[in-house]
């Protein structure tokens, strides 16, 4: 669609493009450029001239093109149809493009983000006449078996009282299924759609605490270092160290209601592994298709720079949407890092002032304004939602100290960091204990006590202890070996060495330990503390450690992770029984 003329293209710097006799646009307008219609926007206004960035491959672009304005700010289309899609950095349907260009997408082409031609089943929930506020349902449709899509009052609509309404039946987005009344006297017909500015976060009417964490099914994310629902979390790591991996599993497996990835800048074959891989993952609690409750933004490293600073943005204002429908939602936004090079090269084409290693002054403020997008909360609607963020970060060379890494640091309550000595052994998830750390726990402290009679916290403790007493221990062991610990200590670094193996280690491909119930956790990490405090107690006894790690039922626990299953409970009370016995009669023998 072409609209009136707001200016001409004056210079062509890449992405970014300089207008000339500029008379009618505004800041953050969504703009097309030359005949082909590119999408870009305008970030800059000054002196008659404007800046926009242009989220298409700029070639071609000449000096004299006309720009045409389309008066709305960049949006994304929300609606019925988003589950299951796979959209680009600025909700294209790659699908649909596919179709008409082929496995290289053509400039120019755009389709609608929702499907113009389905029907929906549309359900009404009120009646002619009653009052409806903003964020307020008015009807409903099936999007997915598990997502029951609640169609809400528009947050510009303050207020309102139906005066029609489309009876049950199929109708298509488009299609007219309610009539309001202002309090002006004006009538307002709405459709299945809502549009929303991405870089404006949709309304809420407050902030509420955090209660209970997001279960990912990872033992040493959910024991040691848990994240809230609504909570944000960092996953920096260097390459090969599974940041990657570590979101597919939480994925698949975490309680969040909806899930929404954005490969944000990866290389082509990493995001062709998601795409191959997400549709054919079965969702455990549904027993279909991951999809059913998937969002895919795929923006590869070699798709338009500008279009990857948007990525971040269309995907978290899509899981504002549905969280104002009272889900549940986890972003998984891989990798910020390649956000953030993305503004660099924005920011230098721009001839801005740059800060720290080439990022723009600006880096801390935006990764602020995008992890303060998460949180748990209470809606319009007055419904319950959350938005859980968990953002990779890819620092060159693995070097923490880089400005992404520690600004990030800055906004978010949770740190999984990846230890590359760890991916290099094989210890999977290679999430270091000792550089990470979570502030979530006093909130989530109550919801565990409840679900694990109040020993997650002391037990959380005692272990963390544990290893951090291993850590000098073994600086003292590289001094002057192991045999010169007493039993006492070198039992520390055996007990650290067993839960290392039979606990912080998870095998994503086996059928057993790919998903760990939070009950089974719970008795895993006593069956070892247990060993811990009888070991201990053998060992002042008299008993040599070598005697207790020989012992069967050793062996036994380190390979419980694999063999007992997560409803098996009594699996655990009749190891820990024979635990007890074993080290109990070994004692007993020296005691004696």
């Amino acid at each position: 669609m072409k609209d009136r003329i707001v200016g001409q293209v004056k210079r062509v710097n890449g992405p970014v493009i300089i207008l000339k006799d500029v008379s009618d646009a505004s800041m953050m307008e969504l703009v097309r450029i030359g005949e082909q219609q590119l999408v870009g926007e305008v970030v800059k206004l000054y002196d008659g001239l404007a800046t926009v960035q242009v989220y298409e491959d700029a070639t071609g672009i000449c000096p004299g093109d006309n720009v045409y304005g389309s008066g709305l700010s960049l949006s994304v289309e929300l609606g019925p149809g988003l589950i299951g899609t796979i959209y680009d950095g600025i909700q294209r349907p790659l699908e649909k493009l596919m179709g008409v260009s082929g496995a290289f997408l053509s400039r120019g082409v755009n389709f609608p983000a929702l499907d113009r031609e389905k029907k929906w089943h549309f359900t009404p929930i009120v009646e002619v006449g009653s009052s409806l506020t903003h964020g307020m349902a008015f009807g409903q449709v099936p999007e997915t078996e598990r997502v029951l899509h609640k169609l809400m009052i528009p947050p510009s609509i303050a207020e309102c009282v139906v005066s029609s309404i489309a009876a049950e039946g199929d109708y298509t987005v488009e299609e007219e299924v309610v009539t309001v009344v202002l309090p002006n006297g004006k009538e307002e017909k709405l459709t299945m759609i809502q549009r929303w500015p991405i870089r404006i976060p949709r309304p809420v009417i407050e902030h509420l605490p955090f209660k209970q964490p997001l279960i990912t099914g990872l033992r040493v994310i959910d024991t040691l270092f848990p994240l809230a629902k609504g909570g944000t979390v960092a996953i920096p790591g260097g390459f090969g160290t599974g940041k990657t991996m570590i979101q597919h599993s939480i994925a698949q497996w975490c309680d969040a209601d909806i899930i929404v990835y954005i490969g944000c800048g990866e290389r082509g074959n990493e995001m062709t592994d998601v795409l191959r891989e997400f549709p054919l993952l079965i969702d455990p609690r549904t027993g279909q298709s991951l999809m059913e409750r998937t969002l895919l933004i795929a923006n590869t490293s070699n798709m338009p720079v500008s279009a990857r600073e948007a990525s971040i943005y269309t995907g978290i204002s899509m899981a504002e949407y549905y969280r104002d429908q009272g889900y549940h939602v986890a972003i998984m936004a891989d990798s910020t890092s390649r956000w953030a090079e993305a503004l660099r090269e924005l920011s230098g084409r721009m001839e801005e002032m740059p800060a720290e290693e080439g990022f723009p002054a600006y880096l801390p403020t935006r990764i602020a304004q995008f992890y303060e997008r998460a949180g748990f909360m209470k809606c319009l609607s007055g419904e319950t939602g959350s938005v859980s963020v968990i953002g990779a970060v890819s620092p060159p060379g693995g070097d923490f100290s880089e400005p992404v890494t520690q600004h990030t640091k800055r906004f978010v309550r949770c740190f999984w960091g990846l230890d590359r000595a760890l991916a290099s052994s094989r210890h999977y998830p290679a999430i270091s204990w000792t550089d990470s750390y979570s502030e979530y726990l006093t909130e989530v402290q109550p919801w565990w006590n409840e679900h694990s009679d109040t020993t997650w916290q002391t037990n959380r403790q005692r272990i963390m202890e544990l290893l951090q007493k291993e850590v000098r221990l073994q600086q003292i062991v590289k001094l002057v070996g192991p045999d010169a610990l007493p039993d006492s200590q070198n039992f520390i670094l055996e007990v650290c060495s067993l839960f290392k193996t039979a606990f912080l280690q998870q095998n994503a491909f086996d059928l057993i330990d790919r998903f760990c119930s939070v009950k089974k956790q719970v008795r895993m990490l006593d069956i070892i503390l247990e060993y811990y405090q009888r070991g201990s107690e053998a060992i002042a006894k008299g008993v040599p450690m070598v005697k207790i790690r020989r012992l069967k039922v050793v062996q036994e626990m380190a390979k419980m992770r694999l063999t007992i299953e997560n409803d098996d409970l009594q699996a655990f009370d009749k190891l820990q029984l024979r635990l007890e016995r074993s080290v109990d009669q070994l004692g007993g023998v020296y005691e004696n």
